[in-house]
């Protein structure tokens, strides 16, 4: 059922992960093209803060920062494997595997190569800030319309 609350909570982690993959963009290597890692990130926010988040309200405001920051932390890891997963179906494709369980290793190992985007300082400091304040916005959204 929708309600403020998940309206509010979707778009806040959305434009926190957009915002968070923006800053990751400084990290990358001077050859590889950011492509659609922004709108992307930002869909998979959306979701997660839809269907973690909005219904995590009314349960106090200082459960909702920690509720928002639980739900960045895993907007970032749902990020993390979908880029890993589409990473190893493109070597698959020319053959760089050996078979199926060197290419799930292979997931793990690009989501660690990815992680090293993640723990930047600016990454971090807009995923913390902006999950807490997502958590609080869905919070006041909740109390507000619901």
């Amino acid at each position: 059922m929708p309600t403020a609350s998940k309206m509010v909570a979707a778009v806040m982690i959305a434009l926190t992960m957009f915002l968070a993959a923006e800053a990751a963009k400084a990290g990358l290597t001077e050859g590889r093209p950011a492509g659609y890692l922004s709108p992307i990130v930002a869909v998979i926010g959306f979701l997660c803060g839809w269907t973690i988040l909005g219904t995590l309200t009314r349960k106090g405001y200082k459960a909702s920062m920690g509720n928002g920051l639980r739900t960045a932390v895993t907007a970032v890891f749902w990020s993390l494997l979908a880029f890993a997963l589409w990473e190893m179906l493109q070597l698959s494709m020319k053959m760089r595997y050996d078979g199926p369980v060197d290419a799930l290793l292979g997931v793990l190992a690009i989501m660690v190569e990815y992680l090293k985007l993640v723990i930047l300082p600016d990454v971090l400091v807009t995923v913390g800030v902006g999950g807490t304040l997502s958590g609080l916005f869905a919070e006041w959204a909740g109390r507000r319309w619901n």
